[in-house]
């Protein structure tokens, strides 16, 4: 896909992640017991449809399947995705396109889980008097560079006849870009909820289009290392059956988990 190319530099860089990833994970195997129940390093980010791995934790369901998870939530989302590319988790929960890019560098990740299609969270948002996305040129666009809504906005682009290089764009994490839109320093941002909810903040601002016009282009997966899954399927299985296990518990449990899965974004329930 032309419109999702990385720079040679973010090419070399998760080349060298993905070496120190091989290496990393052949070490711990050499040095992990041969008997009981592995560990897994699972990471998760800012995103609400990942916020179920916390109810797991905080409600005992890894323990109750045998399982010893070690969950880390990164409130930066690439940053996840560079510890799974440099062997610091074993498991992450990232897109499609951004395990692609990975494994386009030498990263061997294989998809266990597909938590569920983007149709509409993804979107890109723009300022008044923005109505097409041919206004968007010469125009002020930010998303985290190399990632899921940077990836919306080529797509877009792309279906409009435009390219990257016929806007202004500022690559900036997800939350700066929300923030700095509403703040009226940008015309447009790419952004996930919760921060679309900052970036709607702004008078007048809109959704010029969503994940929801490229049915299919973002799911959302658990990936793993692949010398994990290789050494440790039994502990992988287990890990994806806690998944639907803990989604059955959220819609048995709604008071109950609502607190919880409201915790990493620090809102509300009500909210």
């Amino acid at each position: 896909m032309k419109s999702r190319r990385l720079g040679l530099g973010v090419v070399l860089v998760l080349a060298l992640l993905a070496a120190a990833c091989n290496k990393a994970v052949t070490q711990r195997q050499a040095t992990s017991s041969a008997g009981g129940s592995q560990q897994i390093r699972l990471g998760f980010s800012d995103w609400p449809g990942w916020y179920p791995w916390q109810v797991a934790e905080d409600k005992g369901l890894f323990k109750a399947a045998g399982l010893d998870v070690k969950l880390t939530f990164f409130p930066n989302y690439t940053d996840s995705i560079n510890a799974l590319n440099a062997g610091q988790l074993d498991a992450n929960s990232q897109t499609l396109n951004d395990t692609l890019s990975s494994v386009a560098a030498g990263s061997k990740q294989v998809i266990v889980l597909v938590n569920d299609n983007s149709t509409g969270n993804d979107q890109i948002i723009v300022r008044a008097g923005i109505n097409s996305i041919a206004d968007l040129k010469g125009k002020k666009v930010a998303a985290e560079e190399a990632t899921v809504d940077h990836y919306l906005l080529l797509l877009g682009l792309d279906k409009a006849g435009l390219t990257q290089k016929d806007i202004n764009f500022q690559p900036l994490p997800t939350k700066d870009a929300a923030n700095t839109f509403a703040s009226g320093g940008l015309d447009a941002a790419g952004v996930f909820a919760p921060f679309t909810t900052d970036a709607l903040a702004r008078p007048g601002s809109k959704a010029l289009f969503t994940s929801a016009d490229f049915p299919g282009a973002i799911p959302d997966h658990l990936v793993c290392a692949k010398s994990f899954v290789d050494a440790h399927p039994g502990e992988v299985q287990k890990a994806v059956d806690v998944w639907f296990a803990t989604i059955d518990y959220i819609k048995g449990h709604h008071d109950e988990t609502t607190p919880i899965l409201a915790k990493r974004p620090n809102v509300s329930p009500e909210a």
